[in-house]
């Protein structure tokens, strides 16, 4: 079969591509404003990209045309389908029929971690010797790809609460129906189309409602709004994170992370990431590896192993001892946890962070308020501005002269580079490419070296 993908680019149908192609279809597709790391992966397999939506493309003549939730109506390609009565299905109802109908499937959602800990779940399995496939929302280092169709029936998948495609207002997980399923965490996001708190934890109820009775749930014990999600009804056994009849993990002089569950001694991990969040989302893979027949201590093991997805406080450089780092932070506890789980690292050491507020939710402004609050750890704050439809500075204004603001990609770099000193840290964070600011940086940073050397 022959399909083209509307908004292949996107790291969820981007994967579908790679899926499809390794189960032996034929795979092409179009979208705009493309950016790695998805892009050159999908190069990298031979999958033919359109740059735009040119209604000529139904000249493919693919046998099913594959819609991602980018593409709305009025878009030309959508536009000419739409009139020629041609056939199309949503992404997460392919993958659904197509893949997942026989799997276990195990699925991570929450506002923040599922990237991280659905790699972390996939790299247990995978060192335990189930060959599992997985899609995930970004790429993990220990796998070099961001999706597989893998060679067993254990299937990982980040669970997304946003909405699946124009034409189905239900969130994509809804349609993954999974066995084992982990709820991070639960906050507001996407106000573009939620309307408030409560619509989130509906359609979070949507999808407790589809796991099966003999099925498990892992659930942050820490969050009224999970707790308010499973007393709309749950039909699940329940394992809760964070609380002293579930799984903890506390921290040890040494550096290394007890793990306990119902009281019980589980083993010590060893590992390299930063913060509570993440120890968090180390319980909850844990925990999911276990239902699938994992023994704690061999995932323990795994995870002294894993290596964090590209973009989760991933090193791009260092230059006169001032270390870039680039995060997909973009949600204001994403944002504040990433610098806490630096600052425990660098202690007194200079912070700089460098924000792009991009995600839909920021630029429609609901969160200017918490801004300055989840910054407060950066020594220094420097926020990019463009295209956004509220006054950055005057919400950053409680931190006096720590936060600049510019609107300007060329000039935002020029005050970085002169700003820092050897010894900093740099913290880029974006749920975008953010104009490739970090090789800019990096070279603007030496140039700046250079000529204070003359």
């Amino acid at each position: 079969m022959h399909i083209h993908i509307l908004g292949i680019c996107g790291t969820f149908m981007g994967g579908i591509a790679a899926i499809a192609r390794e189960a032996g279809h034929k795979v092409s597709g179009c979208d705009e404003g493309v950016y790695p790391p998805m892009s050159t992966q999908l190069e990298s397999q031979g999958i033919a990209l359109i740059e735009g939506f040119s209604p000529e493309q139904t000249r493919l003549n693919p046998d099913l045309f594959v819609i991602g939730n980018v593409v709305a109506r009025g878009n030309p390609l959508i536009e000419e389908i739409l009139n020629r009565s041609l056939p199309y299905i949503s992404g997460p109802q392919w993958l659904s029929e197509n893949i997942l109908r026989d799997k276990w499937v195990l699925a991570v959602a929450g506002t923040h971690g599922k990237t991280t800990t659905s790699s972390m779940l996939a790299w247990i399995l995978e060192y335990a010797g189930m060959e599992p496939g997985f899609l995930i929302g970004g790429i993990p280092r220990n796998f070099g790809l961001s999706a597989r169709l893998g060679g067993s029936p254990f299937f990982v998948i980040e669970a997304d609460e946003y909405d699946t495609a124009f034409f189905d207002k239900r969130s994509k997980f809804v349609h993954f129906r999974p066995r084992t399923a982990i709820l991070n965490n639960l906050e507001f996001d996407h106000a573009d189309i939620f309307a408030d708190l409560a619509a989130i934890e509906q359609q979070f109820h949507h999808f407790v409602r589809v796991i099966p009775g003999n099925g498990l749930i892992v659930s942050n014990g820490k969050e009224n709004s999970l707790e308010r999600v499973l007393t709309k009804g749950c039909w699940t056994p329940v394992e809760r994170l964070g609380v002293a009849d579930g799984w903890q993990a506390g921290m040890l002089v040494d550096g290394g992370v007890a793990i306990h569950f119902m009281g019980e001694a589980q083993g010590t991990l060893y590992w390299e990431l930063l913060g509570e969040h993440n120890r968090m989302n180390a319980l909850a893979a844990l925990a999911a590896a276990r239902h699938a027949g994992v023994p704690v201590n061999m995932a323990i093991a795994a995870l002294t192993q894993f290596k964090n997805v590209k973009r989760r406080m991933e090193v791009r450089g260092e230059i006169n001892g001032i270390t870039v780092y680039d995060d997909f932070a973009h949600h204001p506890t994403a944002i504040r946890t990433t610098l806490e789980g630096l600052r425990d690292t660098v202690r007194g050491t200079r912070i700089i962070a460098v924000l792009e507020p991009r995600s839909n939710t920021m630029k429609m402004g609901i969160w200017k308020d918490s801004l300055a609050d989840s910054l407060a750890v950066a020594d220094l704050v420097f926020c990019y501005t463009a295209n956004l439809g509220w006054n950055a500075q005057a919400a950053l204004s409680g931190m006096g002269n720590r936060a600049v603001s510019h609107d300007n990609l060329e000039r935002l770099i020029a005050a970085v580079a002169g700003a820092v000193h050897s010894g900093d840290h740099v913290l880029i964070m974006s749920n975008g490419g953010f104009g490739g600011i970090h090789e800019k940086l990096l070279k603007a940073i030496g140039e700046t070296i250079k000529n204070q050397q003359r």
